[in-house]
């Protein structure tokens, strides 16, 4: 019963925590649109934990659900330091293709170092044998397997979604406006 009514109340510990890392990204970006490029490093995340507790050998269980939601919060991180970075390049007046070039190789390094400082933090417990952390080491695969296929996946297809979602959004301002972005109409008196 008791697992039931966790399992229960996961479901909506989800979204509170997408939603309150949506309104933290939006305050942060000034954009509506921008978080949700960043949080599409959440479903990469799955990939990860799914495959780490086939590695390790071990069964998806309640905390590893658990361990997934946190792990919700961690994998924006990456994705942040991208767009932010991508943001300050468009600010100085490059192109979007450019300016996604020079965040990843700039911020590579820094993304990188970040997950892997996290992975290797969470060794200890993967590795302990004891008894009494057995229940915790689900936890830690989810957190540890999510993180490392989210950092590769954010570093491969978050420019690309980027680029998707700024074809979209001209696709949308052309059908509304019927102009491409950028162009004025000149009007005469």
């Amino acid at each position: 019963k008791d697992l039931n009514d966790a399992m229960a109340s996961l479901p909506v510990a989800f979204l509170a925590a997408v939603c309150g890392i949506y309104v933290v990204l939006a305050w942060l970006f000034g954009s509506y649109i921008q978080p949700f490029a960043v949080m599409l490093a959440i479903p990469f995340g799955i990939v990860g934990v799914v495959w780490g507790h086939w590695f390790m050998g071990y069964q998806l269980t309640f905390l590893s659900l658990i361990g997934f939601v946190a792990l919700c919060g961690i994998v924006v991180n990456n994705s942040l330091l991208l767009v932010e970075f991508t943001n300050e390049e468009l600010k100085e007046g490059a192109s979007l293709p450019d300016a996604l070039v020079r965040a990843g190789s700039q911020r590579l390094r820094p993304i990188v170092l970040t997950t892997a400082t996290t992975v290797v933090g969470l060794l200890p417990l993967l590795l302990e044998r004891s008894f009494q952390a057995r229940f915790l080491i689900p936890m830690g695969i989810s957190i540890g397997g999510g993180l490392l296929s989210s950092t590769a996946l954010t570093l491969l297809l978050l420019p690309a979604n980027i680029l998707i979602i700024d074809d979209v959004k001209r696709w949308v301002h052309f059908l509304w406006h019927g102009r491409p972005r950028g162009t004025t109409v000149v009007t005469g008196h």
